[in-house]
């Protein structure tokens, strides 16, 4: 029953006022994979504050497979872009973390990319006059399938609350190219498509986060607990709160 052009409308009216009490005239920066998620968020942006005042952000480590896709993306939006590669800094940083430690964790290694993306896009915001959208959808925060200080930061986020079936009824709606919102989602970190890293897909996923059912037992008891792991990385800092009481 979702509907996606009410949503998407809806999304554009609060990004709008998003900005006019948070950043007027400040342009929306955002980082481009060639994904379905970042590709709606900068159609969203477009459609809310106008081409001109979205830049996009492509952050290849190295040569990136699909950067023809986020190339893609932004010739279809018509939006300025500028591409920041970021192996440098990464070899640099490993070697420098080499110099400390006899193995660095594979952990590590993996979420290394998309902090280095997230201080690059706080960098190239800071010298727009910009504000970083946040990408992320309901169905990888329900999982915790993002990075803490990495891709699961920003300064606004319009996806949050609506699942990866959703997300592409919205791409739909705003006329993105199908090869954009349909692709096959890739982390870009180890190779394997999220499906392979979740253990399951994300039509399942998104039918038990909206309804409560999932058929399958196992599936549902990896769901349920890695969404009970994850929680920490959607909510406040916790804070020690002394008392001052005499």
């Amino acid at each position: 029953m979702f509907n996606a052009e009410k949503a998407t409308n809806e999304i554009v009216s609060w990004i709008k006022e998003w900005f006019e009490k948070n950043g007027k005239d400040c342009n929306a920066v955002v980082g481009i994979s060639g994904g379905k998620d970042s590709s709606v968020v900068a159609a969203l942006c477009v459609k809310a504050l106008g081409k001109d005042r979205v830049i996009g952000v492509l952050m290849p480590k190295g040569a990136q497979a699909d950067i023809d896709m986020a190339e893609l993306l932004v010739k279809s939006l018509d939006i300025k872009s500028i591409t920041v590669n970021i192996e440098d800094m990464y070899n640099a940083t490993i070697k420098q973390l080499n110099k400390h430690f006899d193995k660095i964790s594979d952990m590590t290694v993996v979420n290394l990319s998309p902090r280095l993306r997230m201080t690059m896009l706080y960098a190239v915001s800071q010298s727009v006059n910009g504000r970083v959208a946040n990408t992320c959808n309901l169905s990888e925060d329900w999982v915790g399938y993002s990075t803490r200080y990495g891709d699961s930061v920003g300064d606004f986020s319009p996806l949050s609350y609506f699942t990866v079936t959703e997300v592409k009824e919205i791409g739909r709606f705003l006329g993105l190219p199908d090869v954009l919102v349909d692709k096959v989602p890739i982390d870009g970190l180890c190779g394997k498509t999220d499906e392979e890293n979740l253990g399951f897909t994300y039509a399942m996923l998104d039918k038990y986060i909206r309804t409560g059912i999932c058929e399958d037992s196992e599936k549902k008891a990896r769901i349920d607990s890695l969404h009970e792991k994850n929680l920490f990385k959607l909510e406040k800092m916790d804070c020690f709160k002394p008392n001052f009481e005499i």
